[in-house]
């Protein structure tokens, strides 16, 4: 279920040729732990077997991207490179490092696989709000939302067969924190993303319209870990969500707003605003008001410390926070409250999107991800971005404020402390 990857194999069809598939390792990337590159690890090894049925050779390239692809290219007399593609600006700069280092006349093509609509033609430029977005995406939904064409065994083998790759080299190899310890919940590849989204048509899909914003109801898919590390396609998921739309009619809509419409808005952002992950990037509004209240007294102030053990006044942030830690993920509901809080409990608003932002990539198995500096987490959740100002109040300014008191009105607090 990649584009990507079937272009390239189109493209090797047409001209007679082997298909190489390689992944490049790099050592550390932003906060991720081993959490996440053991998620990401074990998904490629299910990607090298399936590879290997297809006649297919993959291969894993430890280092950046500059430093190993183009010298493969010229090693193997590859014809041509399809990348895919991630509007964050270090992959995009790996993109631009191999571009660079590339033979002339080996030419080089990128795929939005990840998006249904691809990045660039869902928007020509940064959309306002998922109101200004939706049509966009919804009318052109019929072109791009069709079924994948399957990728063949490959007809023409490899002159030299992919090097065996040593798992568990890669995994010593690697430069990353090892504290963040690897989750129970979540099975890494393909075959157990597709499971969770089958269990997630057949038990919560029903209940995801009604109680998606409940913490103690199971009604969401958490199929965001696979998304994240492309072992599972968007695409896939709405295809099979949408088969029920007969019957379960809210929780379909939702969740196509949700998984596309809302995931394809934080694209759009970190595509056309480079300062996605900073204040700076936020509206002017928004910049105003917090800059207006950037001295209001605070309530409580917490290090950074403070709010990674979880050891806060307030038992609900706690309860998410180690939901978080233990879990690598946290409910959806819980993160707007868990931002908006680290707004109100620290020095500045550059200082609680810092903290927020690294707190999100270093446990959040979906963390790193456009969605988690734009979706309903840091950028909206502290900067008001895709949201419109509210009654002006301490600290907040209009940024949209929630409180415990509020939650309480929304579900059963207690439940969920308790559990935590």
């Amino acid at each position: 279920d990649n584009w990507a990857f079937l272009y390239a194999q189109r493209l090797a069809l047409k001209q007679e040729l082997p298909l190489h598939v390689c992944f490049c390792l790099v050592p550390k990337f932003l906060d991720a732990t081993i959490r996440h590159y053991g998620f990401m690890l074990r998904g490629l090894q299910e990607v090298a077997e399936e590879c290997a049925e297809l006649n297919i050779p993959f291969h894993l390239l430890p280092g950046y991207a500059k430093d190993v692809l183009p010298a493969f290219v010229v090693e193997h007399g590859v014809g041509g490179l399809v990348t895919d593609f991630c509007p964050l600006r270090l992959p995009r700069q790996w993109v631009e490092d191999v571009r660079e280092r590339l033979p002339e006349d080996v030419p080089f093509a990128q795929v939005d696989a990840h998006n249904i609509v691809p990045c660039w033609v869902a928007s020509p430029k940064q959309e306002y709000s998922a109101r200004t977005i939706r049509g966009k995406i919804h009318a052109q939904l019929p072109e791009f939302l069709t079924e994948f064409p399957p990728v063949i065994h490959h007809p023409y083998p490899p002159s030299c067969p992919a090097e065996p790759i040593a798992w568990e080299a890669c995994y010593s190899s690697l430069q990353v924190d090892r504290t963040v310890k690897e989750v129970e919940w979540a099975t890494p590849g393909t075959a157990a993303g597709l499971a969770v989204l089958q269990s997630f048509i057949a038990e919560r899909l029903k209940s995801f319209g009604s109680h998606r914003n409940n913490p103690n109801k199971a009604a969401l898919s958490n199929l965001s870990p696979w998304f994240h590390f492309g072992q599972v396609s968007t695409q896939r998921a709405i295809l099979e969500v949408q088969k029920h739309r007969g019957k379960y009619k809210e929780s379909v809509d939702t969740f196509v707003e949700e998984a596309v419409v809302r995931r394809e808005l934080a694209e759009n952002f970190c595509y056309y605003n480079e300062n996605y992950d900073s204040v700076k990037g936020a509206y002017s509004w928004a910049q105003t008001t917090l800059k207006l209240h950037a001295k209001d007294k605070r309530p409580f102030l917490y290090e950074l410390q403070e709010l990674e053990q979880g050891t806060t006044h307030d038992p609900l942030w706690n309860a998410a926070q180690l939901q978080m830690v233990w879990e690598g993920k946290m409910h959806g509901f819980l993160r707007m409250y868990w931002a908006k809080k680290i707004l109100e409990w620290t020095r500045s608003p550059e200082e609680a999107l810092q903290f927020a932002i690294y707190l999100n990539d270093r446990y959040e198995l979906d963390g790193r991800d456009p969605n988690g500096y734009v979706g309903k987490r840091c950028l909206w959740s502290i900067c008001g971005i895709h949201d419109h100002g509210w009654t002006e109040r301490a600290i907040f300014g209009k940024i949209r404020y929630m409180n415990y008191a509020g939650c309480k009105r929304k579900f059963d607090v207690g439940q969920f402390e308790r559990r935590y």
